[in-house]
């Protein structure tokens, strides 16, 4: 996918959503809530067996842990493929509870420590809480009717959280996701992996897992070796891009255990506003000029010494080395993956909605 599901972009394929090889050898595939993979959500096109109602007493986004809870106690059809799509943590988030007092919430790097973002996060915490409840319903549910013994729960995010320089960003404030799985096969006793992994993994980690055929065109692997403890990692390099999400901003990167390198492929600019989410946050640095801060074409960042990515290395004469093998394996990963960007910029699709590169508000100023 180039660009945003309900823009008008979608899976080149739809045949190749996990769904499809999850029905072909018997499962029962049911979606709960919010799906993002869909051309303007037209949800049949992946190919479900079944879509679940949300109650009517609930609002879209906050009835998702109920239907699905209800539709775990019924009659289940083994083996089943269970899609909760939760809204939360996106924005706009809630007022934040007393258990998220502001006054005691440090927001996270690359945001400052001041009152309004403080505020800001504190609803971010209270939204997280709100998802927790969530899940913790899902998951008694299972629990209550004896299917958690025989069920994978994987719980992951689409991005990093929307603040400024964090979604849509290829630092590791907008790659880094959440990824908790628990269940059979080894997905047990609370272990932390710190080994580099990509949701591209999981797909084919579900066909080993499952004795299932793998399909040829996967580009992730298997992170079972690593459950079984016979390896340490199963990748020395993983790679992101960007696209489209309001405005068209093409950029990719390649992070090892050392070192990230991030390309853009337009001229240099300063942020694009519009594919940062609406926050006070995002007011705050507008007000102080964040406009005017042009992002370079490439980035190199130590992130032994620069964990933050801070200090852009990528003309530094000490790094001249490590820049070069950066840009050679980016290119040759693009390459391999038969990037349309080596082509040239992406067209729009027909009938897609992208802001313009200049737009501040994402429902304005489209091209």
């Amino acid at each position: 996918m180039w660009g945003l599901a309900h823009r008008g972009f979608g899976l080149n394929d739809p045949r190749w959503h996990l769904v499809s090889t999850l029905k072909a050898v018997g499962y029962q595939t049911i979606l709960c809530g919010i799906e993002h993979e869909s051309k303007n959500h037209h949800t049949a096109q992946l190919g479900y067996d079944q879509v679940l109602e949300v109650p009517e007493s609930c609002s879209p986004n906050e009835g998702v842990d109920t239907a699905a809870a209800a539709f775990l106690s019924s009659a289940v059809t083994q083996p089943f493929f269970l899609s909760v799509g939760f809204y939360k943590t996106h924005r706009p988030f809630p007022t934040p509870e007393p258990a998220d007092d502001p006054r005691f919430l440090r927001p996270p790097p690359p945001l400052p420590d001041l009152p309004e973002t403080r505020l800001d996060m504190a609803g971010f915490h209270t939204s997280v809480r709100r998802l927790d409840d969530g899940i913790g319903r899902v998951l008694a549910a299972l629990d209550q009717t004896g299917l958690a013994a025989n069920s994978l729960i994987i719980i992951t995010t689409d991005h990093g959280p929307a603040f400024p320089a964090m979604k849509c960003n290829l630092t590791d404030h907008g790659l880094g996701v959440l990824l908790m799985m628990r269940g059979p096969g080894g997905f047990t006793g609370g272990r932390v992996i710190d080994a580099m992994v990509s949701q591209l993994d999981i797909f084919p980690t579900l066909c080993e897992l499952l004795d299932i055929p793998r399909p040829p065109w996967l580009q992730g692997v298997s992170l079972m070796p690593l459950l079984r403890r016979q390896v340490v990692t199963v990748h020395d390099a993983i790679y992101a891009e960007v696209n489209f999400h309001c405005p068209y901003e093409p950029q990719r990167c390649i992070r090892t255990d050392r070192f990230k390198y991030i390309r853009r492929f337009d001229p240099p600019r300063g942020p694009l506003v519009a594919n940062c989410d609406p926050s006070p946050s995002r007011e705050l640095w507008l007000d102080h000029g964040w406009t005017s801060r042009i992002i370079p074409r490439e980035e190199l960042f130590d992130l032994l010494f620069d964990p933050k990515e801070n200090n852009n290395l990528a003309d530094h004469p000490a790094y001249v080395a490590v820049r070069d093998e950066m840009r050679q394996r980016l290119s040759a990963w693009q390459r391999q993956t038969q990037d349309p960007l080596l082509n040239g910029p992406l067209p729009i699709p027909p009938g897609a909605r992208v802001n313009s590169p200049d737009a501040v508000d994402p429902e304005s100023s489209f091209l």
